[in-house]
């Protein structure tokens, strides 16, 4: 039964897509820039009641109201396609900084050129990181939000973190909190795999780190607090959804956290 429903939902969710973008594409090239962000969000919100009606799986957010005004760092757990744009309808107006091969795609990059998301060659280095960073700024001057995967990648659950100090050098750069959230989407949406499991999980956004502190300072805060929320949904999520698949490095984080409870015991 998953493996149908897999299917079903790998098919439509692509067909959506698919469609969405080229019947909505005259309306969505004629509209203001901001306004045009409805369309993209409404497919957002499109998918997540598809995965919920096919394959079964929901999800909440707790701490909405620590989202602040204006511009922030949004730094989620990357662990699934589906955190690339589950969260789009709940943020204002939102930039990414992208692969600039993403750009080169029919339809697609045409989509992000006009929300004018900032592509980077990710092996260039000087000038071009310098003309990265003005961009960014003329974004955020606007009043947008930048997101930003503190760990580049996507990571399995459970997987030791590896981020990346690049998130430190923009905080320090552009002066504005980091709001970071963390999330186990990829235990019902695995990377590299066409199956997709039901259930529910929490997705948690926890209170900004205000700006201005030491960038190594932050650097250790945002890890700290990331993977304290992130092992206690990992603990949460499992044990509420018993009949998942547990992949070996949650398997693996799940029996170092319970060792450390022992541990602290005693």
């Amino acid at each position: 039964m998953i493996t149908l429903r897999s299917i079903l939902f790998n098919t439509t969710f692509y067909a959506n897509l698919i469609i969405r973008m080229i019947v909505l594409s005259p309306i969505y090239f004629l509209m203001p820039r901001k306004a045009g962000y409805a369309i993209p969000k409404a497919w957002a919100k499109s998918s997540v009641w598809l995965m919920e009606k096919i394959v079964g799986t929901s999800f909440e957010i707790e701490g909405l109201e620590n989202i602040p005004a204006g511009s922030y760092i949004f730094a989620p757990k990357h662990q699934s396609f589906w955190d690339t744009f589950a969260l789009l309808p709940y943020l204002d107006d939102p930039v990414y900084i992208l692969k600039r091969e993403l750009m080169w795609i029919p339809l697609f990059g045409w989509y992000a050129k006009k929300q004018r998301m900032i592509p980077v060659d990710r092996s260039a280095r000087g000038k071009v990181m310098f003309d990265v960073l003005k961009r960014t700024r003329e974004e955020l001057s606007t009043g947008r939000q930048l997101i930003i995967y503190p760990e580049g990648t996507r990571r399995p659950p459970g997987a030791e973190p590896v981020y990346k100090y690049g998130i430190a050098r923009m905080y320090r750069d552009l002066g504005i909190p980091v709001v970071a959230v963390a999330m186990h989407p990829g235990l019902f949406w695995p990377r590299r795999t066409f199956r997709k499991y039901p259930g529910h999980f929490k997705v948690r956004i926890l209170p900004p780190i205000p700006p201005g502190l030491d960038p190594d300072a932050f650097f250790t805060r945002l890890m700290e607090e990331t993977e304290k929320a992130s092992d206690e949904l990992l603990v949460e999520t499992i044990a509420n959804n018993p009949h998942l698949p547990v992949p070996p490095t949650a398997a693996k984080r799940l029996a170092e956290i319970a060792k450390a409870k022992m541990a602290a015991a005693v």
